[in-house]
């Protein structure tokens, strides 16, 4: 409210005011979410992994707030042969999540499929994250194509682009967009992003492609992952569509606990 000079009459204020106010609160309330929200969440049940070890399990229900998982089945093609266990355990923290995190980050390994439609809301609040915590996570992105040949089509034209610095803007349209992976989708999104449309498709059934599917189709493995979206956040295995809140609580207290056990130097 504002006074009016000529006496004391409180009036409103103007319309456009109140809107930049609004809009000021909203702005504040989205900055300050991450550290609020660990305050809805109750004490984690966790359950320790005999392997791999040091790390745990958040149980599915209504304690940890998590959805259940979008189970789908295995896609042919997703990786060319099985990787050999003792190959993947020689470098765990480099395979999950790229080796160690900067001081103070979280390290979050996120396993997804394009035609996932949880996956896509989790990639949001993922990106969301990651905007608002100014580097106090780092998302790895594992591309665990389960849901048809267009799954790992898509999943191979992500990992195609990575290898030309565009796999950000790659994976973001593709998690906002229904598509058919055809080779004029392709390369038109190739065109619209700015990448080597010809170069892509030839990269997508290249070794180093093939190779890392090889990779993250081992670690869903390990983990024992049975669908998507997949989390391990720093120690804890998250299967499902976490909530806001409660992948806020466990940041907070992960952050509080240091490195998981296999990315200590």
């Amino acid at each position: 409210m504002s006074v009016d000079p000529a006496g004391d009459t409180p009036r409103p204020l103007p319309r456009r005011g109140a809107l930049l106010a609004i809009a000021a609160a909203a702005v504040g309330a989205w900055w300050a979410w991450p550290r609020i929200a660990p305050h809805f969440v109750g004490v984690f049940d966790f359950e320790p992994l005999d392997d791999p070890p040091g790390f745990r399990r958040i149980a599915a229900g209504e304690t940890s707030g998590i959805a259940q998982p979008f189970i789908g089945l295995e896609a042919p093609g997703a990786a060319d042969s099985p990787l050999p266990p003792a190959e993947l355990r020689a470098n765990l923290c480099g395979s999950l999540f790229g080796g160690p995190s900067p001081a103070g980050a979280v390290p979050i390994a996120a396993f997804s499929d394009y035609n996932c439609p949880f996956c896509r809301v989790l990639t949001e609040r993922l990106s969301d994250l990651q905007a608002r915590s100014e580097s106090g996570v780092r998302v790895t992105w594992h591309e665990w194509p389960r849901l048809g040949t267009a799954s790992v089509a898509a999943a191979r034209a992500a990992l195609a682009a990575d290898m030309q610095g565009a796999y950000a803007a790659f994976h973001r349209r593709l998690m906002r967009s229904r598509f058919v992976p055809t080779p004029e989708y392709l390369q038109a999104l190739a065109r619209e992003i700015g990448v080597d449309g010809d170069r892509l498709r030839a990269d997508m059934e290249s070794d180093a492609v093939s190779q890392r599917l090889r990779i993250t189709s081992a670690l869903a493995r390990l983990f024992g992952f049975v669908g998507t979206p997949a989390l391990v956040v720093g120690r804890t295995v998250v299967v499902g569509a976490v909530s806001e809140p409660v992948l806020a609580a466990l940041l907070d207290q992960e952050r509080r606990e240091g490195p998981p056990p296999v990315c200590r130097v």
